[in-house]
Protein backbone atom coordinates (compact mmCIF):
# COMPACT_ATOMS: atom_id res chain seq x y z
CA UNK A 1 0.00 0.00 0.00
CA UNK A 2 2.87 2.38 0.54
CA UNK A 3 4.67 3.92 -2.37
CA UNK A 4 7.73 6.05 -1.63
CA UNK A 5 6.68 6.46 2.02
CA UNK A 6 3.15 7.63 1.10
CA UNK A 7 -0.14 5.76 1.04
CA UNK A 8 -2.41 5.63 -1.96
CA UNK A 9 -5.73 7.44 -1.70
CA UNK A 10 -8.73 5.21 -0.95
CA UNK A 11 -12.18 6.42 -2.00
CA UNK A 12 -15.36 4.73 -0.81
CA UNK A 13 -18.88 5.28 -2.14
CA UNK A 14 -21.84 3.58 -0.46
CA UNK A 15 -23.04 0.61 -2.46
CA UNK A 16 -26.41 0.99 -4.24
CA UNK A 17 -27.71 -2.00 -2.25
CA UNK A 18 -27.55 0.15 0.89
CA UNK A 19 -30.30 2.30 -0.64
CA UNK A 20 -32.53 -0.77 -0.97
CA UNK A 21 -31.87 -1.66 2.67
CA UNK A 22 -32.68 1.82 3.96
CA UNK A 23 -35.55 2.77 1.66
CA UNK A 24 -37.42 -0.49 1.13
CA UNK A 25 -40.37 0.56 3.35
CA UNK A 26 -40.61 3.95 1.63
CA UNK A 27 -40.55 2.38 -1.82
CA UNK A 28 -43.19 -0.22 -0.89
CA UNK A 29 -45.45 2.44 0.62
CA UNK A 30 -45.01 4.63 -2.45
CA UNK A 31 -45.97 1.71 -4.72
CA UNK A 32 -49.07 0.98 -2.65
CA UNK A 33 -50.12 4.65 -2.68
CA UNK A 34 -49.63 4.90 -6.45
CA UNK A 35 -51.64 1.73 -7.02
CA UNK A 36 -54.46 2.92 -4.75
CA UNK A 37 -54.34 6.33 -6.47
CA UNK A 38 -54.76 4.62 -9.83
CA UNK A 39 -57.94 2.76 -8.93
CA UNK A 40 -61.03 4.27 -10.55
CA UNK A 41 -63.55 3.27 -7.89
CA UNK A 42 -61.45 4.69 -5.01
CA UNK A 43 -62.62 7.86 -3.27
CA UNK A 44 -59.97 10.55 -2.79
CA UNK A 45 -57.67 8.69 -5.18
CA UNK A 46 -55.81 11.89 -6.08
CA UNK A 47 -54.66 12.27 -2.45
CA UNK A 48 -53.22 8.74 -2.44
CA UNK A 49 -51.57 9.37 -5.80
CA UNK A 50 -50.01 12.64 -4.55
CA UNK A 51 -48.72 10.95 -1.40
CA UNK A 52 -47.22 8.23 -3.58
CA UNK A 53 -45.51 10.81 -5.80
CA UNK A 54 -44.09 12.64 -2.78
CA UNK A 55 -42.70 9.35 -1.44
CA UNK A 56 -41.13 8.61 -4.83
CA UNK A 57 -39.42 12.02 -4.81
CA UNK A 58 -38.25 11.50 -1.21
CA UNK A 59 -36.78 8.11 -2.13
CA UNK A 60 -35.12 9.60 -5.23
CA UNK A 61 -33.58 12.43 -3.16
CA UNK A 62 -32.22 9.90 -0.67
CA UNK A 63 -30.80 7.82 -3.52
CA UNK A 64 -29.01 10.84 -4.99
CA UNK A 65 -27.74 11.81 -1.52
CA UNK A 66 -26.43 8.30 -0.82
CA UNK A 67 -24.77 7.93 -4.23
CA UNK A 68 -23.20 11.38 -3.88
CA UNK A 69 -21.67 10.55 -0.51
CA UNK A 70 -17.94 9.98 -0.64
CA UNK A 71 -15.41 8.91 1.96
CA UNK A 72 -11.75 9.46 1.11
CA UNK A 73 -8.85 8.17 3.18
CA UNK A 74 -5.70 10.11 2.39
CA UNK A 75 -2.25 9.96 3.98
CA UNK A 76 -3.33 12.19 6.85
CA UNK A 77 -7.11 12.61 6.83
CA UNK A 78 -10.47 10.94 6.54
CA UNK A 79 -12.61 13.20 4.35
CA UNK A 80 -16.40 12.81 4.39
CA UNK A 81 -18.24 14.64 1.60
CA UNK A 82 -22.02 14.67 1.36
CA UNK A 83 -25.04 16.67 0.23
CA UNK A 84 -27.27 17.21 -2.79
CA UNK A 85 -28.16 20.88 -3.16
CA UNK A 86 -25.14 22.00 -1.17
CA UNK A 87 -22.05 19.95 -0.42
CA UNK A 88 -20.34 19.64 2.94
CA UNK A 89 -16.88 18.27 3.46
CA UNK A 90 -15.75 17.14 6.91
CA UNK A 91 -12.09 16.44 7.66
CA UNK A 92 -10.84 14.20 10.44
CA UNK A 93 -7.14 14.01 11.10
CA UNK A 94 -6.17 10.34 11.20
CA UNK A 95 -4.08 10.71 14.34
CA UNK A 96 -7.29 11.73 16.19
CA UNK A 97 -9.07 8.46 15.45
CA UNK A 98 -9.35 6.36 18.59
CA UNK A 99 -11.63 3.43 17.73
CA UNK A 100 -13.51 1.61 14.97
CA UNK A 101 -16.61 -0.58 14.87
CA UNK A 102 -17.96 -2.77 12.11
CA UNK A 103 -21.69 -3.40 12.28
CA UNK A 104 -23.96 -5.43 10.02
CA UNK A 105 -27.72 -5.45 10.21
CA UNK A 106 -29.62 -8.53 9.10
CA UNK A 107 -30.39 -6.97 5.71
CA UNK A 108 -26.77 -5.90 5.31
CA UNK A 109 -25.68 -9.48 5.96
CA UNK A 110 -28.08 -10.67 3.26
CA UNK A 111 -26.77 -8.04 0.83
CA UNK A 112 -23.07 -8.51 1.69
CA UNK A 113 -22.56 -5.02 3.15
CA UNK A 114 -21.38 -3.50 6.41
CA UNK A 115 -21.25 -0.16 8.22
CA UNK A 116 -18.02 1.09 9.75
CA UNK A 117 -18.19 3.54 12.64
CA UNK A 118 -15.07 5.65 13.15
CA UNK A 119 -14.73 7.25 16.61
CA UNK A 120 -12.38 10.19 16.91
CA UNK A 121 -11.34 12.95 19.25
CA UNK A 122 -12.47 15.48 16.64
CA UNK A 123 -14.87 18.06 18.08
CA UNK A 124 -17.03 18.58 15.00
CA UNK A 125 -17.18 14.93 13.90
CA UNK A 126 -16.65 12.62 16.86
CA UNK A 127 -18.40 9.76 15.01
CA UNK A 128 -18.40 9.10 11.29
CA UNK A 129 -20.50 6.36 9.76
CA UNK A 130 -19.05 4.82 6.61
CA UNK A 131 -22.15 3.27 5.15
CA UNK A 132 -22.70 0.54 2.59
CA UNK A 133 -19.18 -0.88 2.43
CA UNK A 134 -18.88 -4.26 0.69
CA UNK A 135 -18.04 -6.90 3.30
CA UNK A 136 -14.84 -7.96 1.51
CA UNK A 137 -13.21 -4.49 1.75
CA UNK A 138 -10.97 -4.26 4.81
CA UNK A 139 -11.29 -0.54 5.51
CA UNK A 140 -10.54 -0.90 9.23
CA UNK A 141 -7.13 -2.39 8.45
CA UNK A 142 -6.36 0.50 6.09
CA UNK A 143 -7.42 3.04 8.72
CA UNK A 144 -5.49 1.31 11.53
CA UNK A 145 -2.32 1.25 9.47
CA UNK A 146 -2.57 4.94 8.61
CA UNK A 147 -3.59 6.02 12.09
CA UNK A 148 -0.55 4.23 13.56
CA UNK A 149 1.71 5.77 10.91
CA UNK A 150 0.43 9.30 11.59
CA UNK A 151 0.65 8.92 15.36
CA UNK A 152 4.26 7.76 15.17
CA UNK A 153 5.11 10.43 12.59
CA UNK A 154 3.72 13.14 14.88
CA UNK A 155 5.09 11.47 18.03
CA UNK A 156 1.61 11.12 19.57
CA UNK A 157 1.12 8.48 22.25
CA UNK A 158 -2.11 7.41 23.89
CA UNK A 159 -2.13 6.81 27.62
CA UNK A 160 -5.05 4.99 29.16
CA UNK A 161 -5.89 4.87 32.83
CA UNK A 162 -7.55 1.48 33.33
CA UNK A 163 -8.52 0.48 36.83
Amino acid sequence: MMENGRFERVTIHPDWRQFIIEELPTMLLAAVMLIIGGLDQMEMKSIFFCIGLVLVFVAYYRYVYLRGTEYTITDEQLVYEHGVFSRSRDYIELYRIVDYDEKRSFLQMLMGLKTIWVHSGDRTSPKVRILGVPENRDIVHILRERVAYNRSRMNIHEFANYI
